[in-house]
């Protein structure tokens, strides 16, 4: 096979055995991601490639396979770090957890690369028998160990991800079952089934995630997204694997209008392909893990811009089924922010205190030494009237920084709050760590103002990304599931009647159970910009609605509200582009008709 000069070389070896402990394929196969023994960052995507790819290439071929999903979740529910890959004794503990009897684990190596060839990369792939902890040996006649080499260039890793499912199936059928009768499957039909990008497509991806070069790695994410959508063979969806690679680009450049359309476009995809199975009643394939990652790292910049309804909206579909500490903390310290700046509704902001609080709790119970959850967690105690526990919680955090200044500051007031005679000290402290640019005076006249501390911010760390190479999503069954959206439509049947008839209040309610359990609801978002914007407030109106565009851009009511906000705000050209979004999805309607007509009078 031709090697491109800018992809690796790779040498896969395999080792599996006889054992003969079945006569029909009964057994269950887990595969691990692989081991690094490379100090190359930049490879580290390899060896969950094939935690990814070989379990759905094995499966439906006459043997049972743990997906690489369920593998994570039973991984998660043994305390298993998933950003390490476990030893052998850990992986035959979690491949018994998860009722396998036979383990696919291994390593890799990328070397220095020689001079004017492309670096190599070394796998040695093993299959263990789970039962007796010991590597299938493959022994034949002349004592000789049979070993299975492919050697190709990375931009094909595809196709060494066929071969190698195709090698290791072989090997169960003939070895370990020993079954006489021809095997049924072709290396071909792996390696067809493999191949689901594009080549060229890939291959420019492949470049992108290598380079270092900013401007180089965009253009070939940008190549990959463009040749993948172009392929007359890809019906649908969009490349999301670059897609999720270039938004992280754009973040790491501060392009935040970027990078929330590269991560948007994944999350559009995701809906897409969810609605069509829906519709087709077909269980649903769609890629779960890139729709986590861009839409967790949607609601972090949304965060930072002060946006806090639509950063909500993206993260609540996360709240219960992305394991990460950095999603409950985040969510959390976004609806304590959220309930300090909402001024106009006091039942909104006490639902949303409380939502804080509760995310903050989960939180701190998954990571009890975090300083930055002690402080989060200590100040929505505080706002939340429960002073002895927020000042736990903030004497840990001093405890952790003896010069944290803020954390001295609330404190204090949590003392103060409760007649305590150390609350003099501690606001001492407070006021020699922020003397700095008055911080310390500029904060007391805000409490003596409002009994506040608004200039006090709540803290979030953009969590690394090799947080989300291992990304968890809890399953659900089907049945509770198909339940689940009954429910929901009734009772967004129930919030329609209600907004129709003027019930403003007990719809918002309704809508509030809504999201609770479909957080993703467009038309939940949609009936509450309506609610707000038969109230007045239009600020929380054009966030509504364009939280219900995020999760459904076909809503053309929410495209025709914003439209007229803006017209009556005098943004023309926000008046212009959503008359012309609004036209692409309904030509013909006539309040449609009518916002064209009025972006072109606004215009002129």
């Amino acid at each position: 096979m031709r090697i491109s000069s800018i992809f690796l070389l790779a040498l896969l070896i395999i080792s599996s055995a006889v054992v003969g402990i079945a006569q029909h394929p009964t057994d269950t196969v887990i595969v691990l991601p692989l081991k690094s023994n490379s100090a190359k960052a930049e490879f580290n995507w390899v060896g969950e490639s094939f935690a990814n790819a070989l379990p759905e290439l094995l499966a439906n071929r006459g043997l049972n396979v743990i997906s690489n999903t369920e593998r994570k979740i039973d991984q998660i529910k043994l305390n298993i770090s998933l950003d390490v890959v476990p030893s052998l004794a850990t992986s035959l503990k979690l491949a018994k957890s998860a009722n396998a009897t036979l383990v696919v684990l291994g390593n890799y190596d990328v070397p220095p690369p020689v001079e004017g060839q492309p670096p190599k990369i070394y796998v040695k792939l093993q299959i263990v028998n789970v039962r007796t902890g010991r590597v299938l040996s493959e022994d034949f006649e002349n004592g000789r160990k049979m070993e299975f080499f492919v050697e190709d260039a990375l931009g094909n890793l595809q196709t060494v991800h066929g071969q190698l499912a195709h090698a290791i199936l072989f090997r169960i059928d003939k070895v370990l079952y020993k079954l006489d009768q021809s095997f049924p499957f072709t290396e071909n039909d792996f390696v067809v089934a493999a191949t689901k990008i594009p080549p060229k497509a890939f291959e420019s991806y492949i470049k992108g995630i290598v380079t270092d070069d900013a401007t180089i790695k965009e253009n070939y994410l940008k190549n990959a997204m463009k040749i993948f959508s172009a392929d007359p063979a890809i019906r649908e969806g969009i490349y999301t694997e670059a897609a999720v690679e270039l938004g992280h680009l754009y973040l790491a450049q501060q392009k935040l209008a970027d990078a929330v359309d590269s991560f948007g476009q994944v999350v559009s995809s995701f809906e897409a392909c969810r609605s069509n199975a829906k519709e087709l009643s077909k269980a649903a394939r769609c890629n779960e893990e890139t729709f986590a990652e861009a839409a967790f790292y949607i609601g972090l910049i949304r965060w930072q811009q002060k946006n806090f309804e639509q950063a909500l909206g993206a993260l609540r579909p996360l709240s219960d089924d992305l394991k990460l500490l950095s999603v409950n903390n985040l969510l959390g310290a976004i609806s304590i922010q959220a309930s300090r700046t909402e001024k106009k509704n006091d039942a909104r902001s006490a639902a949303l205190l409380k939502d804080g609080l509760e995310l903050l709790k989960k939180a701190s119970e998954s990571a009890p030494d975090d300083a930055n959850v002690k402080f989060n967690y200590g100040v929505a105690l505080y706002l939340s009237g429960m002073l002895p526990e927020a000042a736990e919680q903030l004497r840990g955090v001093i405890a952790a920084k003896p010069n944290d200044g803020e954390a001295y500051y609330v404190l204090s007031k949590a003392l103060s709050g409760q007649n305590d005679a150390g609350s003099t000290a501690i606001d001492n402290q407070a006021r020699t760590y922020l003397s700095a640019n008055n911080k310390y005076a500029n904060l007391e006249k805000d409490w003596a103002k409002s009994k506040a501390f608004s200039d006090i911010g709540l803290r979030v760390e953009q969590p690394k990304r090799r947080d989300f190479q291992s990304v968890v999503l809890s399953r659900r069954s089907a049945a509770p599931a198909a339940a689940a959206v009954s429910e929901t439509d009734k009772l967004l049947v129930q919030a329609r009647t209600q907004f129709k008839n003027g019930s403003d209040d007990d719809a918002m309610i309704t809508l509030r159970r809504v999201l609770a359990s479909e957080p993703m609801s467009a038309e939940s978002y949609l009936i509450l910009g309506k609610i707000y914007l038969r109230r007045g407030d239009n600020d929380q109106a054009v966030s509504s609605f364009k939280t219900a565009i995020f999760w459904d851009n076909r809503l053309v009511d929410a495209h025709v509200s914003l439209g007229r906000i803006y017209l009556e705000k005098g943004d023309c050209l926000q008046v212009k582009n959503y008359s012309v979004s609004a036209a692409e999805i309904a030509p013909e309607n006539q309040d449609v008709v009518a916002l064209k007509r009025q972006a072109e009078r606004c215009s002129k």
